[in-house]
């Protein structure tokens, strides 16, 4: 008879070895900076590398974050503030701004994106408006006069609020009055292949409306779900039908193909009294379940074929953010490095209060910060599970060690 090539006991080990890994795609995670006791840039590197982390998304171009991750193949976001869209629609301003905030870095630092100014359409403000894509078009052009047009892209991030309609998903349409403006920066968007940036909260609608919204659907847990009744769509969960509200605007302006990456979402931990669902357990289901879900590699109803690119709002609980409790606790991390809330990944420790209070501008789109540099970060990606799911980004990269230890382990147990 011939000797199984496993004895029980390796074959149940290498089967729980085996069943327990689970691929987890790589997400981005906003660093913001509006507060003054987050740890020095250098100390963030080990917390975000203990995450897994592959992209971040600044708000600015901080030098010292920048260089504090050069040689760790970490890709950023850069970004400009509102206050500077005037000064980028002079060629050689934003030239020079290129030289000094992005070319300098590289290509020790990967940066891989420009991000000109946040939600300005929904400021209803005609000179940021009118400001917004002349800026975006100098900027592209340094780049390629600089010749970097190839590995870095321009863009802009927009709120929902852009939409005149997001429900049902297929009756998705930009508001009238922008309709314009939108048409001419997606046509931008196409021709220079850089990503249509939206960001989505549906902590906000549950907000808005706690008695109607049901929590499980904006949490990704079991629900019914809804069906759209245009295209017979269904949706279990909010982030997917306002993605695909956006897919329905572009395509009612004649766009369907555009790449749309969601640029902010996130849950508050903490909110203050008339702010509904604003605690640690939603915050820990909201992040972990979306997490979970696009470890799955599921793409909306809309676009089940494309992947989801999204950047978790934020690294930080930011103490110096105007606005309600709930824009001060979005963090994912407290600034000494511990965990706002269990998100099932190790702990880490992190030295805080040595960055310069009231940095680079964060936020949730409510209050684009006046003080910013013409400086940031960038795209960051994150990977964290809910509790049945493990961090694997960093495991994966000694993967084939793991092989060959199992592979020891086996010829050891076959041999008892």
């Amino acid at each position: 008879m011939m000797e199984p090539l496993l004895t029980p006991i390796a074959a149940l080990l290498v089967a729980c070895l085996f069943s327990s890994i689970i691929m987890v795609s790589s997400l981005g995670i906003n660093y913001g900076q509006i507060a003054n006791n987050l740890p020095l840039p250098e100390n963030v590197v080990p917390l975000v590398k203990s995450i897994g982390a592959t992209r971040i998304k600044l708000y600015d171009a901080d030098p010292h974050v920048l260089k504090a991750f050069a040689n760790t193949g970490v890709e950023f976001i850069v970004s400009l503030g509102n206050e500077y869209l005037a000064n980028m629609k002079d060629p050689s301003k934003a030239q020079s701004w290129v030289k000094t905030n992005v070319q300098a870095y590289l290509p020790a630092t990967k940066i891989t994106c420009i991000a000109v100014g946040n939600e300005v359409l929904t400021f209803n403000d005609t000179t940021l408006t009118d400001n917004l894509l002349p800026a975006m078009q100098s900027v592209h052009t340094a780049l390629v006069n600089l010749k970097l047009d190839k590995l870095v892209t321009v863009t802009t991030a927009h709120s929902l609020a852009i939409l005149q309609t997001s429900y049902p998903p297929s009756a998705g349409v930009f508001r009238r009055d922008l309709v314009t403006c939108v048409t001419q920066i997606v046509d931008f968007h196409c021709k220079t292949g850089s990503p249509f940036l939206i960001n989505a909260y549906p902590y906000f609608a549950y907000k808005g409306n706690p008695k109607q919204v049901s929590l499980d659907f904006v949490l990704f847990q079991p629900n019914s779900g809804i069906v759209d009744p245009e295209s017979n769509l269904r949706y279990d969960n909010m982030l997917f039908a306002q993605i695909d509200a956006v897919h329905s605007a572009l395509a009612s302006i004649g766009y369907k193909n555009v790449c749309v990456q969601i640029s902010e979402t996130g849950w508050p931990s903490k909110g203050d009294a008339d702010e509904a669902g604003a605690t640690p357990e939603n915050a820990r289901k909201y992040n972990c379940n979306l997490m979970k879900l696009i470890s799955q590699k599921k793409g909306t109803p809309m676009k089940p074929n494309s992947d989801l690119n999204i950047y978790v709002f934020a690294l930080f609980n930011e103490n110096l953010k105007p606005g309600p409790s709930s824009e001060r606790n979005y963090g994912l991390f407290k600034p000494d490095g511990s965990q706002a809330y269990p998100l099932g990944v190790p702990a880490i420790s992190a030295v805080s209060n040595n960055s310069s209070s009231g940095g680079s501008g964060s936020g949730t789109g409510t209050t684009p910060s006046a003080s910013l540099p013409p400086a940031s970060s960038s795209s960051g990606y994150l990977a964290i599970t809910s509790d049945s799911v493990s961090i694997l980004a960093p495991f994966f990269r000694f993967f084939p060690f793991f092989i060959y230890y199992v592979f020891i382990i086996i010829v050891l147990l076959k041999g008892e």
